[in-house]
């Protein structure tokens, strides 16, 4: 068989290397970039998570997978020896497009800190390795951070949510009395499913009304969350448990709308929205219980663009009747779309003309190049999974919307199709003959889901909202009749002591304390361990001149001084907290008074 000359192959060659993606030059572990929330110990996260960027030698980043295996790794362990702590750190999830995501979950708190080293081969990328100086707190360690502004400040906390805005716009103040004679009568009969909580000095406390409220283990779940993390205001409020937001009166209505606290709003309602019970739920269980989860997905995209099925593909309940025309469309037009039901309820009788899909793993949907996002019972819990794959995202109009869907715009974050899907035939057609759009719109839509949607950020939005509640409520919260305590879930297994010093009451600085010895001349009782007039003038003057070179021992000396000091602010020494007295003493035995005048 006679041989094709070499020019000739070579535009056979450049066409594959342009179908595949040109080999993307070596990665440079030190121009690398290494950033995210997992870096800064002051976040507790269930999982924690931050982000590599794989760079070149000339400084320019990388927009595709490094050749060949992987060679990012990174190791975590306890900065002290003596400190054994469980921590399962997988593989970095690679998002195909130069980036990583790595992941790890601590079952333990380590008092000394962490040390993170992030690797290309046997190279360290960045800065590497990152030292996180304890404590670092596990999930389950309740120790809240008692200065809300600062913990808001930890996590990088958007300063604005129109979303929030917009739903409080409805509620400038909000009568507790109106909502205890309301709501009872309006939302908790025997179809209910409400439930009624109160958050009182961080604890949390709920009674249920209605028969359906099997669902307040979700609830229950993120606000214990929360209140670990930080300390939430003393609220009392209602939250839906049901599909349907539940508030229809209009604001100039007498009387007026309830602020009723839901996961899912709508156009003609005004409930409040909170992240859904779906993602908060796959955020408190990533890495253990559940598959998908808003950091799985990024690094489960299926194939590279070029490579996808270029159909629109759906599969889900029959929740919704347009549900079922798909399914009908994809029948008639195979080539366009392939859409199934995986299980009957609402439309059973159409089972049988209609067909049952075999289910499918919902990583594998992005093997498709457009995903088609219809309503369920109300708005699709999939949209947040879907905006953070890779394939374009064809949304049916809805009146349906969760927390994050007003900072998502059409045709520039997803092409929208018409409530009746009388379009989206030719929307997919569309995509399909302006390819390089698609891909555009596609990837605008994934960055901003991937902003919008990071873990922390939904523990911003829920103090968010419990902030602004506070704010406007016209009455103190009660814990009312009926009510139980929802306890926070035991822990044994793991090492937890809370060392986050507590916030004074009033801004302390030394300069502020030279008539502390007043707190002495009143009679204040010092444990045995403080008396003697070098310690009482050295904790209680303030008038620190340290002539000591050892900055470990000067550090010590602030902290146990500021510690006391705070204690004398807010009532005298008999209000230290155990804790800071056995630390104090440990203090103590380390300093050498001698390098202080006294």
């Amino acid at each position: 068989m006679p041989r094709l000359p070499r020019a000739a192959l070579l535009p056979l060659q450049l066409a594959l290397l342009v179908g595949a993606g040109a080999p993307e030059a070596s990665v440079s572990a030190p121009r690398s970039l290494v950033w995210g929330p997992g870096l800064r110990p002051g976040v507790v996260l269930p999982v924690r998570y931050f982000y590599l960027q794989a760079v070149d030698s000339e400084g320019l980043n990388l927009t595709r997978s490094p050749p060949g295996q992987t060679l990012f790794k990174v190791v975590i362990k306890s900065l002290s020896p003596k400190e054994l702590v469980r921590i399962h750190v997988p593989k970095p999830l690679d998002r195909n497009d130069g980036t990583f995501l790595v992941r790890y979950r601590m079952y333990e708190t380590v008092s000394e800190g962490l040390k993170i080293e992030v690797l290309y081969g046997d190279e360290h990328v960045a800065q590497s390795p990152y030292i996180l100086k304890g404590p670092v707190y596990h999930e389950y360690c309740e120790c809240p951070e008692e200065d809300p502004q600062a913990w808001q400040k930890t996590l990088s906390c958007p300063t604005k949510e129109p979303q929030i805005a917009k739903d409080f716009a409805s509620f400038p103040s909000i009568n507790l009395q109106q909502m205890l004679n309301e709501v009872p009568k309006r939302f908790g009969d025997e179809r209910g499913a409400i439930v009624h909580y109160t958050i009182l000095n961080n604890h949390i406390y709920r009674r249920s009304l209605g028969k359906y409220t099997d669902f307040k283990m979700f609830s229950d779940e993120i606000l214990l969350s929360l209140a670990r993390k930080v300390l939430l205001p003393d609220i009392e409020f209602y939250i839906n448990l049901g599909d349907w937001p539940l508030e229809h009166r209009k604001v100039n209505e007498t009387p007026g709308p309830l602020p009723i606290i839901s996961w899912c709003g709508s156009l003609d309602s005004r409930d409040i929205i909170l992240p859904t019970y779906d993602i908060s739920h796959s955020t408190l269980e990533a890495m253990r219980g559940v598959t998908n989860d808003l950091l799985s997905i990024q690094g489960n995209t299926g194939p590279s663009w070029i490579n996808k099925t270029e159909k629109a593909f759906f599969r889900g309940r029959d929740s919704r009747e347009e549900r079922l025309q798909l399914v009908q469309m994809s029948k008639e037009n195979p080539e366009l779309l392939d859409a199934g039901i995986t299980g009957y309820f609402f439309f059973q009788e159409k089972e049988k003309e209609l067909g049952k899909a075999k289910l499918i793993g919902f990583f594998d949907f992005f093997k498709y190049k457009y995903q088609v996002n219809v309503d369920g019972t109300v708005a699709a819990y999939r949209y947040p999974y879907l905006m953070l794959g890779d394939s374009l995202v064809l949304k049916q109009d809805s009146t349906y919307y969760e927390h994050f869907y007003m900072a998502l715009k059409p045709w520039k974050h997803y092409v929208p199709i018409k409530r009746n899907l009388s379009d989206l035939l030719e929307k997919i057609k569309w995509a399909k003959e302006n390819d390089e759009e698609a891909k555009k719109i596609a990837k605008e839509g994934q960055l901003s889901a991937r902003d919008l949607l990071q873990p922390h950020r939904l523990y911003c939005y829920y103090y968010r909202v419990f902030r602004e509640y506070a704010e406007r409520q016209s009455s103190k919260p009660e814990i009312r009749d009926g009510m139980e305590l929802v306890a926070q879930p035991g822990d044994d297994t793991s090492v937890c002591q809370c060392h986050r010093e507590r916030p004074s009451r009033e801004e302390l600085t030394f300069k502020c304390l030279g008539n502390r010895n007043q707190n002495l001349q009143r009679g204040i009782k010092l444990p045995e361990s403080f008396r003697g007039p070098g310690n009482v003038f050295l904790y209680y003057t303030g008038s620190l001149e340290a002539r000591s070179t050892n900055a470990k021992t000067l550090g010590l000396i602030h902290t146990a001084t500021k510690g006391l000091m705070r204690a004398v602010e807010i009532g005298g020494i008999d209000s230290v907290m155990e804790w800071e007295v056995d630390e104090v003493l440990n203090w103590t035995n380390t300093l050498n008074f001698d390098e202080f005048p006294i």
